[in-house]
């Protein structure tokens, strides 16, 4: 977007109408709205500014954070040529705190997992996860020992496969973009699992990785700004982002979308070291698997996927449970001794009915670009959103 460009859809004759709580500090009479809306439109400079908020706003449990989406949109629109700016509450650090449980990208495994695309909302998704591989490759060798992702293998146990995965051979991997594919034997298999098979895929060691994308932000120039927002358009009304012409909604829950709920999630952190990132997919619906964090971050077991669930205690008899059944599927993680626990991590993923928001909407010159609802998706699909965020906005 260039400063001389004006917005798509842009009606300059129509008032922009700002939602904002009765009572908020900072409102705006219609006068200042039409004044301030009347220099955008006439300031080339202030055409051409773009804001990024990733906040989190339901209640005061749910603080607003810089995550996975919003970092990597953030960087991307930068690098594009944009002027951007982080609005959000809790910003990524060198460690998780548990008062951050909404924090969703803190308590990520993170990996990624192929998943056999059958829809077209599935097919955009799998477009979305072999774009940020190769992001995460060009990464990954561009600053291999800050960056926090690694490569590995990636092995997946099924014990009811579908049809379409017991189909699922190397040709088929190929045009899916799976890199060192391999099925695995009978007797490879643990017991109870029908299908097996590998490949090379990137994990991430979540806390390294979010710092080094808001590292690489500041470093491009751009700018952060801690705050709380109960609305996408209470940035064009806040000062110093009046100016603002487009505001991108990475906030996870969007803002009150009654289509968001929360998939409870509890994990283990483990200091036993894996080879690869395994998952196992039982029949009953329930999931096994590990994630290794590298970059001395331990590793991931995990873990439960609890729609609606609000419970913020890790329950001490999951984690029995995923300990022990994730043992029983790949023993080589008690191969140096038993268990040495960590911590416990209980984290909500931002999941939406429907799947993910991402979209445009146009007010007056303005426009508020939706990118959320990710559930535990966001950092394997999070470069692919990014682009289709910028492509939103040209």
């Amino acid at each position: 977007m260039r400063g001389s460009d004006p917005l798509p859809n842009a009606k300059p004759g129509r008032r922009l109408k700002v939602t904002r709580r009765p009572g908020r500090a900072g409102r705006r009479s219609a006068g200042q709205a039409a004044k301030e809306k009347n220099d955008a439109k006439n300031d080339p400079d202030r055409r051409d500014r773009v804001r990024v908020n990733r906040p989190w706003n339901q209640s005061d449990a749910d603080p607003p954070s810089a995550g996975v989406i919003g970092l990597s949109c953030a960087l991307r629109l930068l690098r594009a040529g944009h002027r951007v700016s982080i609005i959000a509450r809790d910003f990524p650090a060198p460690f998780e705190t548990a008062t951050n449980i909404n924090y969703a990208s803190a308590w990520a495994g993170a990996h990624n997992r192929w998943n056999l695309p059958t829809t077209p909302a599935e097919e955009r998704e799998h477009a979305f996860a072999r774009r940020t591989f190769a992001h995460m490759e060009a990464t990954a060798r561009a600053s291999p020992d800050s960056c926090g992702v690694a490569f590995t293998r990636g092995i997946e146990y099924l014990e009811d496969p579908s049809d379409a995965y017991r189909a699922l051979d190397a040709r088929r991997a190929a045009e899916l973009g799976m890199q060192a594919f391999r099925r695995h034997g009978p007797d490879e298999l643990p017991p109870g699992v029908a299908l097996g098979f590998e490949y090379r895929t990137w994990c991430v060691n979540p806390m390294v990785y979010c710092m080094f994308l808001l590292r690489q932000f500041c470093l491009a120039g751009g700018t952060t700004a801690v705050m709380e927002l109960r609305h996408p358009h209470e940035v064009f009304a806040t000062h110093p982002f009046r100016d603002a012409v487009a505001v991108v909604n990475c906030s996870g829950v969007g803002f009150g979308d009654p289509a968001v709920f929360p998939t409870r999630g509890q994990l283990c952190l483990v200091a036993n070291r894996v080879a690869a990132t395994v998952t196992r997919q039982n029949a009953d619906g329930t999931w096994t698997f590990a994630v290794p964090r590298g970059f001395d971050g331990g590793t991931v077991v995990g873990g439960t996927k609890e729609p609606d669930g609000w419970d913020p205690a890790p329950r001490p008899d999951v984690r029995d449970g995923l300990l022990r059944r994730f043992a029983a599927t790949h023993p080589e993680v008690l191969a140096d001794g038993p268990y040495n626990v960590i911590r416990d991590f209980v984290g909500r993923r931002p999941t939406r009915r429907g799947g993910m928001r991402l979209e445009a909407e146009a007010f007056g010159y303005r426009r508020v670009v939706h990118a959320y609802g990710l559930g535990g998706r966001g950092y394997e699909l999070s470069w692919g959103v990014a682009e289709a965020v910028l492509a939103l906005l040209k």
